[in-house]
């Protein structure tokens, strides 16, 4: 995480709180820490490999251009507009290669089991347009994560399949003209279930 990242972040939030709602200004990166493992069964892939937490299955749910309205929870479609979607080992590889992509949680709950080395983008799931605050604070915190480079690798992620924050997010990215934006679909309980390196967000106990 950049020099100053957080605190960047907290006084971006700290101007805008004079004019947004709360809801919209969840935003923030928390280093993480504590490393957690777990195991879980894998799910036969499409086309041979294995995939976790049913990060390959298909509910059917077409894809959209459009940020999901709540209820976050429930399935998500196989694709998303723009952007690429991972699966476990492929995002494993990305992170063992040279060109290392920024991984980003938006889950919301404090203290929550997230990927080794992830940042922690509270609330950039949420929101109701492309124009709203959510997208003003996050292309200011994506640009100091990337330095100012809309090629650096982006891979969003939330709880899960059935979580629709980092489909949100990633289309989000792509909306603020970012060219390597990845969905891990599978999130927190694929990673988990291949029993990968895992940390936790500031706020547990």
């Amino acid at each position: 995480m950049p020099d100053g990242f957080s605190h960047y972040s907290h006084r971006v939030q700290h101007r805008r709180n004079q004019r947004f709602p709360a809801a919209a200004l969840a935003l923030h990166a928390l280093a993480c820490t504590a490393l957690f493992l777990a195991i879980g069964a894998q799910a036969q892939a499409p086309g041979g490999g294995y995939g976790y937490a049913d990060e390959y299955r298909d509910w059917g749910i077409a894809p959209t251009k459009q940020l999901r309205q709540q209820p976050y929870h429930g399935p998500t479609p196989l694709e998303i507009p723009g952007a690429q979607v991972l699966p476990t080992r492929q995002l494993q590889a990305m992170l063992a290669g040279p060109d290392k992509p920024i991984l980003i949680d938006v889950l919301s709950e404090r203290g929550h089991v997230t990927l080794a080395g992830a940042v922690w983008l509270s609330g950039a799931g949420y929101g109701a347009n492309f124009l709203d605050p959510v997208q003003s604070v996050l292309v200011q915190l994506l640009g100091q994560l990337s330095g100012g480079d809309k090629t650096k690798p982006l891979v969003f992620f939330c709880a899960s399949s059935q979580c629709w924050l980092s489909y949100n997010a990633a289309l989000r990215a792509v909306a603020a003209g970012y060219s390597r934006v990845y969905w891990y679909r599978g999130g927190v309980d694929a990673w988990t279930a291949a029993a990968l390196p895992t940390a936790r967000t500031a706020g547990g106990r």
